[in-house]
């Protein structure tokens, strides 16, 4: 996705250049997800600037419609070509064929002639003793005359043999040419396809989004856990999700993501960088007593119903993989509701822990999840009224650092590398319609 290739390449830039980092960061904000409802234009020109993104990326979806049709056009035409050389009527195929018949002619012309040799060169052989001098000089002339006529006949197979190589080189040059124009074609097709579903997702994130939900801080979320996770282990943080509104919310999620930062010096590309630095995320509560991973399929964390002023208790487990090098990690979460009234809300508050990350240890014992730390508990529904325990969290309800997801306590190459998880937050979100909108 776009979104996401900006920000790894955002991310780069800031690892070796900070500077680009500050001048980027209202950029992280604009990645955020702000429904329509909520947007209000400055004016015309900010309209206008609105208008042009929507018309551009619908343009962007033609222009890659327009190119898969040629593609497949293009393939079509390449496979009609390739089939074309398999059949008679075709020149070159017609041309291999007479030649090969010619060839095959003066083959048997030869063997016929090397026949006629043997049978003059037997017959002198076979003239009686009392032959006379006219008898053997007819007999020697049929063998000149059949010498001669071998002659020629080896002479024309040979010619019809350099006809029927110079037939199959071309016939086999045009077979190997089609065949490279009919995968290229292909690939080119592919391409094209893959180029025209980013567009048409890119699309639809941009009109999803536009549906979203208003943002405010009804719900708000705090992150604590250890300063230093093993690579290969497990580490357990905790999560607090909290209804800071003056309602019940009807229906609450958290979204949790997790990443390896770069190390100094390293070069994040635009098209690798995240993914491969994710590290898996699990979660359990007091309702969700398993280790439930987070994934694309499955983004959220299932809070349910949340009375005012109340808060439900999360487990976040974090696996890093246990190749990865010892450096620095953070993780992010924030929170949404969806109200049955259809009225729903993206959390203003972003919460972001950064901690290190160690080697792997050497012969370290295999981690199970009976070693885990338990769940915490609750009240029933998920909800209790406690204050949030222990650690710190960078999660300030208002202000551009929230807005980023890079706050005071993450210095400037964390804070780039949490704007890409706060980029990834926003491409969850913008796979989610609010519950009305599927109704």
């Amino acid at each position: 996705m776009k979104i996401r290739r900006i920000l790894a390449t955002a991310v780069a830039a800031a690892v070796t250049t900070p500077a680009v980092f500050l001048s980027a960061a209202p950029a992280f904000a604009d990645t955020k997800p702000s429904p329509a409802s909520t947007q209000q234009p400055a004016s015309a020109e900010d309209d206008s600037d609105g208008d042009s993104s929507l018309k551009e990326l619908q343009a962007a979806v033609a222009l890659a419609q327009k190119e898969y049709d040629e593609a497949v056009v293009a393939l079509d035409k390449a496979l009609t070509a390739s089939k074309a050389l398999g059949k008679p009527e075709h020149p070159l195929r017609a041309a291999f064929d007479g030649a090969a018949k010619a060839a095959e002619d003066a083959a048997a012309a030869e063997t016929a002639a090397e026949q006629v040799l043997a049978a003059a060169e037997q017959a002198v052989k076979d003239l009686p003793e009392g032959a006379g001098e006219q008898e053997k000089a007819e007999a020697a002339a049929a063998v000149t005359t059949a010498e001669e006529a071998l002659a020629e006949a080896t002479r024309l197979k040979g010619e019809a043999d350099e006809e029927l190589a110079g037939a199959d080189t071309a016939l086999k040059q045009a077979e190997a040419a089609a065949a490279e124009d009919l995968d290229l074609a292909q690939k080119a097709k592919e391409a094209a396809a893959e180029k025209l579903d980013e567009a048409k997702e890119e699309l639809k994130l941009y009109e999803e989004i536009g549906e979203g939900c208003e943002e405010d801080d009804s719900v708000q979320v705090a992150l604590s856990g250890p300063k230093t996770v093993t690579a290969g282990e497990p580490a357990v943080f905790s999560l607090r999700v909290t209804n800071a509104s003056d309602r019940t919310l009807d229906l609450v999620n958290a979204y949790a993501d997790a990443v390896r930062l770069p190390l100094p010096g390293e070069y994040v590309d635009e098209e690798t960088g995240y993914e491969e630095r994710r590290i898996a995320v699990e979660w359990s509560s007091a309702d969700v007593l398993e280790w439930t991973p987070l994934t694309e399929d499955l983004d959220s964390i299932e809070v349910g119903k949340l009375a005012k002023g109340t808060s439900y208790d999360v487990k976040l487990r974090l696996t890093v993989d246990a190749d990865a090098p010892a450096g620095r990690g953070v993780v992010f979460s924030y929170g949404d509701y969806q109200n049955d009234d259809e009225s729903c809300g993206i959390g203003s508050g972003y919460a972001d822990l950064d901690f290190g990350i160690l080697a792997a240890k050497g012969d370290k014992p295999k981690p199970t999840p009976s070693t885990s730390t338990p769940a915490p508990t609750t009240t029933t529904g998920g909800n209790t009224n406690t204050t949030q325990q222990g650690g710190t969290s960078g999660t300030p309800v208002n202000g551009s650092l929230a807005a980023t997801g890079a706050n005071d306590a993450l210095p400037l190459g964390l804070a780039a590398a949490g704007a890409v998880v706060l980029g990834a937050g926003a491409l969850v979100l913008g796979r989610r319609r609010r519950a009305g909108a599927d109704a």
